[in-house]
């Protein structure tokens, strides 16, 4: 296998590794959380932490290391339309990530901290709604960045 194809390889499966985690990483978030449990509440929100450190930074990194390389290889300069706009697309999903991240950390201390058999205090729900509302623009964003990089469309900046 040359370099092109094993670089197209990882990058392809890292950012399948990226979609898929985060996509079940947040059905299972959203589930939990509508069970009103507890202890199903704990167990994801752990889940999800150590899926995020595990999975999701390692392709993140991954992602743009692979792709500039590949685009190296291929002949297409970074400052093609697509390569551009899925850059920035890449940048804006990533801000809706590290947020993520540390509010994901948060619900999960929270739901630890508290007691079998009390309710979670309102902080654990506002920090609900912004790891689902920050999750949207992730998400179409990852799936406009898939377009891009299969139609590699022209577009003007």
């Amino acid at each position: 296998m040359d370099e092109y194809l094993l670089l197209k390889l990882i990058h392809i499966l890292s950012s399948t590794l990226l979609f898929g985690t985060g996509l079940g990483t947040a059905f299972h978030g959203w589930m939990a959380n509508r069970t009103g449990s507890l202890a199903a509440r704990r167990v994801v929100n752990r889940n999800v932490v150590l899926a995020d450190w595990l999975f999701t930074t390692p392709a993140v990194v991954v992602q743009p290391v692979t792709g500039v390389w590949l685009a190296q290889i291929a002949g297409f300069p970074l400052s093609s339309g697509w390569l551009v706009a899925a850059m920035l697309l890449y940048v804006l999903v990533g801000a809706c990530w590290v947020p993520v991240v540390f509010i994901q950390v948060e619900m999960r201390r929270i739901a630890d901290r508290t007691p079998d058999g009390e309710a979670l205090p309102p902080q654990y729900f506002r920090l609900s709604r912004w790891w689902f509302g920050l999750g949207w623009p992730a998400f179409i964003g990852v799936i406009v960045i898939y377009w891009l990089m299969v139609a590699k469309p022209e577009i003007a900046f």
